[in-house]
């Protein structure tokens, strides 16, 4: 009988991710170069159930890249919730937007082509939660809009946040996104408007709370 690995025995005991997901999954790793990039069943599953456990009317996000983590948030959203997602890269629009328009939870998702921290606030809204998996060299930044725009109680995710490793490993100290990653770490763990932790799955996942 043939080994289970660590990571097959936990996708084989939580909830599937669906068809949809699992297709777009796919296809963002067959048709496009970063298909790693894209959060995948066991993220996608997390950000759906902290959607359910915070509970958010508006969820901003930065990054969206092939559109899975925001199908997968918006699939939590109750009510009236609805999400907005910022993609820098306009070579990904063709893609992403017919993958989020085909999906079952289209209606609850606005695909916006441009830099958030610029554009964001110009939405005139404020945001119950915010996934920030955007460029890592202007994290600090992000962080920075996203505090302006989120509630009292409201919450923060950042991806990536230890970086495969290279936080801690000295021969990426020249390395600009490790840089970037690394002074966001510092600043969010020396800010006191705020309660955070980092979960170690996958590539680092921070939580932070606005106090």
């Amino acid at each position: 009988m043939q080994e289970m690995n660590l990571d097959d025995y936990i996708l084989n005991h939580i909830d599937p991710e669906g068809d949809y997901l699992y297709r777009l999954w796919r296809a963002t790793n067959i048709y496009t170069i970063h298909g790693r990039m894209a959060s995948g069943h066991l993220q996608g599953r997390l950000l759906r159930m902290l959607v359910h456990m915070i509970r958010p009317r508006r969820i901003l996000e930065v990054g969206t890249f092939s559109g899975y983590s925001a199908i997968s948030m918006a699939e939590g959203l109750e009510g009236e919730g609805h999400l907005w997602t910022f993609e820098i890269n306009d070579e990904m629009e063709d893609f992403t937007r017919k993958w989020i328009d085909d999906s079952p939870v289209a209606d609850r998702i606005t695909f916006l082509i441009g830099d958030a921290i610029t554009e964001a606030p110009r939405l005139g809204l404020q945001f119950d939660m915010v996934f920030i998996d955007g460029d890592k060299r202007t994290y600090v930044e992000t962080y920075e809009m996203a505090m302006q725009l989120l509630t009292r109680g409201g919450f923060i995710l950042a991806d990536n946040t230890l970086w495969d490793g290279h936080v801690v490993d000295h021969q990426y100290d020249n390395d600009h996104q490790t840089q970037g990653i690394e002074r966001f770490n510092d600043h969010v763990a020396a800010d006191p408007r705020v309660e955070r932790v980092i979960l170690p799955m996958r590539d680092g996942l921070t939580l932070i709370r606005k106090k």
